[in-house]
């Protein structure tokens, strides 16, 4: 007989992993359910001639004592990774050769922006009192709401472009604002004001990176789970659901094999979760449609870095790098093998040396990039992606090279990744780096909730509600609260400063 566990997680991404911790610290009987070797999805990290290389994770932001991200962790153990923090001037943007600064702490990065813009300083007072309100309020979002009122009178309802178009007289203050935004997609028409600012305020509150890779933050939650008694399968596809009584009984697993379970999680992309239960009663149509006509946001192509020891010295700040102004719209002005905007990101070195072997160089990449190699397999899709690979890879040193003194005679070797390699690996749909796309002028249909018309599935997951590690972690919370409610979520919280 199989075994029966109160939760069954689908997915060991983080938001899976964390959903399986808290649900194990207050007794549940979970399991989690990887369909590859690895855990961790986006915060996977592989090694290449001894090196860590992330595939998603970089920073993170709002980590220091009293923030958001840090009572999150510490209620999730993850305070004791080696954490590091960047300098004061975290981000550095670079607006076709010109250079402006992104400092820590909102009095600082105020005074910074005044400084660039002395005849903007009114305008200045009114984003950063907006970051600063968004951020200082983030931990109401676990309060009890009015959902209609929330989705239709809040911030999430406003355009971001719209907002800065109307505060700003500045279009280069614009720019420089918006610049460290490629841990979002700017869409100037639907991206909503919440999630622009939310995310840059916890940045700007505190901004870290961590020595030795994502994979860490996986690998803890991982242990914790299973020293509550919780178990991590890997190498265990969820292939199909089985039905009873009008809710999922078990998820069927490898196609040979149930797990039964009182209520079921997907950490997977919301369209795959729609896949799992095509042959089921207890999705309508209109509603699996629903979910899959979503548009995701755009892909991410990455070129992975490995230099040769001690030849470029550590860096701890990021570039952003734009050929082009008006960034709100260069995604979408670009054309296939563009290479027009890059987040230089310097990895520290696992030894804590002062020289670094790892850099990642990102563009953003839509998915009819990739899409004529659907359906091939990893490391055998042919000599025509190869050699588009090698172009963006090409472009994207030597936008990079551009800022980093020596670089192009520093590197040893070259890896890659396309949002087709974050599709196979992650089963995100169109190989998405942030998810579906949120629209501030359809919000009831892109903001999803954990609920499901399936009584006992929940969704979690970057798609959701924000995305990143703060907003992943956020909709962590707000799933399990509809297992354990609301106020056992708050009280888990309220005693960590």
């Amino acid at each position: 007989m199989a075994e029966k566990f109160d939760v069954a997680i689908i997915g060991a991404g983080l938001g899976g992993l964390e959903c399986g911790l808290m649900l194990a610290k207050h007794g549940k009987k979970v399991c989690v359910l990887e369909k590859d070797a690895l855990i961790g999805g986006c915060l996977q990290t592989f090694r290449r001639k001894g090196v860590s290389l992330d595939t998603g994770f970089h920073y993170v932001g709002g980590l220091d004592k009293g923030q958001m991200l840090y009572k999150l962790f510490s209620f999730f153990g993850l305070m004791d990774l080696p954490w590091v923090k960047m300098d004061d001037f975290f981000d550095e943007v670079v607006i076709k050769g010109e250079h402006f600064h992104i400092a820590q702490g909102f009095e600082l990065y105020s005074n910074t922006l005044k400084q660039a813009f002395p005849d903007n300083s009114s305008e200045i007072d009114v984003w950063v009192d907006l970051l600063m309100k968004v951020g200082y309020n983030i931990e109401k979002s676990f309060e009890p709401r009015d959902t209609e009122d929330f989705y239709t009178q809040s911030l999430f309802s406003q355009s971001a472009y719209d907002f800065l178009k109307k505060t700003f007289s500045n279009d280069t203050l614009i720019d420089v604002v918006s610049g460290p935004s490629l841990k979002m997609e700017l869409h100037p028409e639907k991206l909503p004001l919440y999630t622009f600012a939310q995310i840059n305020s916890s940045f700007i509150q505190s901004a870290y990176r961590l020595r030795g890779g994502g994979m860490q933050i996986a690998e803890s939650l991982r242990r914790q789970i299973e020293d509550k008694g919780g178990v991590v399968r890997r190498n265990a596809k969820v292939t199909g659901v089985i039905e009873a009584d009008g809710k999922i009984g078990a998820l069927v697993v490898n196609d040979s094999e149930s797990v039964e379970a009182d209520f079921f999680i997907s950490d997977i992309h919301p369209a795959a979760t729609m896949n799992l239960m095509e042959n089921t009663k207890l999705i309508r149509n209109i509603y699996r449609k629903r979910i899959n006509g979503l548009e995701n946001t755009f892909g991410m192509f990455t070129t992975h870095l490995i230099l040769k020891p001690e030849t470029i010295k550590y860096i701890n700040n990021n570039i952003f790098a734009y050929t082009e102004s008006d960034l709100w719209h260069i995604s979408q002005s670009s054309s296939t093998g563009d290479v027009k905007q890059i987040l230089i990101s310097v990895n520290p070195s696992d030894d804590n040396s002062d020289f670094v072997r790892n850099i990642d160089i990102l563009t953003p990449m839509n998915w009819s990039e990739v899409e004529p190699w659907f359906g091939t397999n990893i490391a055998s899709r042919g000599n025509d992606y190869e050699l588009m690979k090698k172009s963006v890879a090409d472009k994207c040193i030597a936008e990079a090279s551009k800022y980093i003194d020596g670089l192009q005679e520093a590197i040893e070797d070259v890896y890659t990744s396309t949002p087709l390699t974050y599709c196979d690996y992650t089963a995100t749909k169109d190989g998405s780096a942030y998810g579906i796309r949120k629209d501030c002028n359809q919000l009831m249909f892109t903001v999803l909730t954990p609920r499901t018309p399936v009584p006992n599935l929940l969704l979690t997951g970057q798609s959701l509600n924000l995305h990143g590690i703060l907003g992943t972690s956020m909709t962590s919370v707000f799933t399990c609260a509809e297992i354990l409610g609301i106020d056992t979520i708050v009280n888990d919280l309220k005693d960590i400063k």
